[in-house]
């Protein structure tokens, strides 16, 4: 089973703040150990939403804005896909992500988990679909 891993944006990550080497350095260790575990499949963080933009479509018509976006707890700063056995084994995963120390913004952060769909999930009549995103 895929989970998608976002950990939440937060005032220092849409400022563009890098966490501190520290705080990397035990990051690392910990994507490291994903690793060894077999669970990591990608992991990346992204820039802030300065830097971004939103596409909506709404009848017919479609409207492009430009970051930043006001409502920092709902934008996503970085994300690890990965490869477990279950959703408990995702939660006991995130449990051991290393917590932002305090010195770095609030030391608070939200972590969001979420199944990614297989093509197992699609059902038989849309065999095709499920042919073309098969990994």
């Amino acid at each position: 089973m895929r989970f998608l891993i976002m950990i939440k944006a937060n005032q220092l990550s849409e400022a563009g703040v890098l966490p501190s080497p520290q705080y990397m350095a035990e990051m690392q260790k910990f994507n490291k150990a994903l690793q060894e575990a077999g669970a990591w499949v990608s992991a990346e963080g992204l820039q802030p939403t300065s830097k971004g933009a939103r596409v909506k479509f709404s009848k017919g018509k479609t409207v492009v804005v430009d970051g930043p976006f006001a409502e920092t707890k709902e934008v996503v700063a970085g994300f690890w896909i990965w490869d477990v056995k279950s959703k408990q084994d995702a939660i006991d995963w995130v449990k051991r992500i290393p917590a932002p120390p305090p010195g770095e913004g609030t030391g608070e952060s939200e972590i969001e988990i979420r199944q990614v769909y297989s093509t197992d999930d699609f059902p038989p009549e849309l065999k095709a679909v499920r042919e073309q995103f098969k990994r």
